[in-house]
């Protein structure tokens, strides 16, 4: 059971603004100013996965964690500062182990990822460190200062993703933190927090539920996440463009094409053109989410669905996801073979690209017409 009790002094000078302060607040005259922690953590008592260290500030999170944790406490890298993310990270990993690892943690951009680090966002640049903590700390991963430079939302968020990816992953991570608002997001299987000598066990809770409301959006509403595709940031003008909304924000974006391929003469078909879930609310799954419920609205049409894509998060989540089939094994094209529907597609020749056809369980046809006609006011 590691017990902790670390005193930390330092001393005064006794200056004249130090007396002046003394006698104005009646502090009492002293050559050295010190603080005393004192904690156990029972850590040992059951197998664990993730921990949160919680309390407001000076309550020796930090103080505390170095001492319980030492070298498995990751406070920042260093970058580079001319290069992509990419290439911060060990040189043993491979691309693909970057890009999995990235998009894990809910950073899912790729053209983020050529981006150095000074130029991203605050909310990328923690997920960021958080997959490179992943990558390179060992099985226990302390994080100081967690979410403290980030929003809010992009704190729940990321939370989530952080927490599902090292419960995969297999490894420990222990979040120091002074917000709690984190904590049904991370899901921790303990947490301290110092300012109350108080450690608790907590048993593995569903974290809160994300409620969307999906409608239609004019083809204008592209613009907000055009920069963010992987791929390409052009929209075919015949494109039936949906908007899922969390909070009243437009958080992702999905567009439909009519299929062109060999179906029987009596079946229609859609297929999948562009989704975008806007950065900060990546890693929970809101663009799968999307685009399933636009596929159960075409199939409760009458309509089959199709899918085609190179984004290799993309691709795992259909090929674990009952709801779709996989008609193409993820495989590249050259330049002037293979008739692949989506023309953008058809030019990747260092990128795999799988197809898949919508299974799942169709939306009623009454629910499916409402959906296909409800639209929403959006400002673009």
């Amino acid at each position: 059971m590691p017990r902790v009790d670390v005193v930390r002094s330092s001393p005064i000078v006794r200056s004249a603004r130090v007396l002046q302060l003394e006698g104005l607040f009646d502090v009492p005259p002293t050559k050295h100013s010190e603080e005393r922690w004192i904690a156990e953590l029972p850590l040992d008592a059951q197998d664990w996965s993730v921990g949160v260290i919680v309390g407001p500030s000076g309550a020796g999170k930090s103080t505390i964690a170095r001492e319980v944790f030492g070298p498995a406490v990751v406070t920042g890298y260093d970058w580079p500062a001319d290069k992509s993310v990419v290439d911060g990270f060990a040189a043993g990993m491979s691309i693909k182990e970057i890009t999995t690892l990235l998009s894990s943690v809910g950073f899912s951009s790729p053209p983020a990822w050529l981006r150095p680090f000074g130029v991203l966002s605050t909310g990328q640049q923690f997920r960021v460190t958080l997959a490179r903590a992943l990558a390179e700390a060992g099985d226990l991963v302390v994080v100081d200062e967690f979410t403290s430079v980030v929003d809010r939302t992009v704190a729940q968020i990321g939370s989530a993703a952080v927490g599902k990816t090292v419960r995969r992953m297999g490894k420990r991570f222990v979040a120091v933190t002074c917000h709690y608002d984190v904590l049904d997001w991370l899901r921790p299987d303990w947490v301290f927090e110092p300012h109350l000598s108080r450690f608790q066990w907590r048993g593995l809770q569903p974290r809160p539920s994300i409620e969307l409301t999906i409608q239609r959006v004019p083809s204008a509403a592209w613009k907000l996440f055009s920069h963010h595709h992987y791929l390409t940031a052009s929209l075919s003008k015949s494109a039936w463009c949906f908007g899922a909304f969390w909070r009243d924000e437009l958080v992702a974006f999905d567009a439909w094409l009519p299929f062109v391929g060999r179906l029987k003469t009596s079946q229609k078909a859609r297929r999948g053109h562009r989704t975008v879930c806007l950065p900060d609310y990546q890693g929970v799954g809101i663009g799968n989410a999307l685009f399933t419920t636009i596929a159960r609205m075409w199939s409760g049409l009458g309509f089959r669905a199709f899918s085609g894509t190179g984004h290799p998060a993309e691709i795992a989540h259909r090929m674990r996801s009952a709801d779709w089939r996989l008609t193409a094994a993820p495989h590249r094209h050259a330049r002037d073979g293979g008739k692949l529907a989506d023309r953008s597609a058809r030019r990747a020749t260092d990128r795999l690209v799988a197809s898949f056809e919508f299974t799942g369980a169709p939306l009623a046809r009454e629910d499916a017409s409402r959906l296909l006609d409800t639209w929403a006011h959006v400002r673009a």
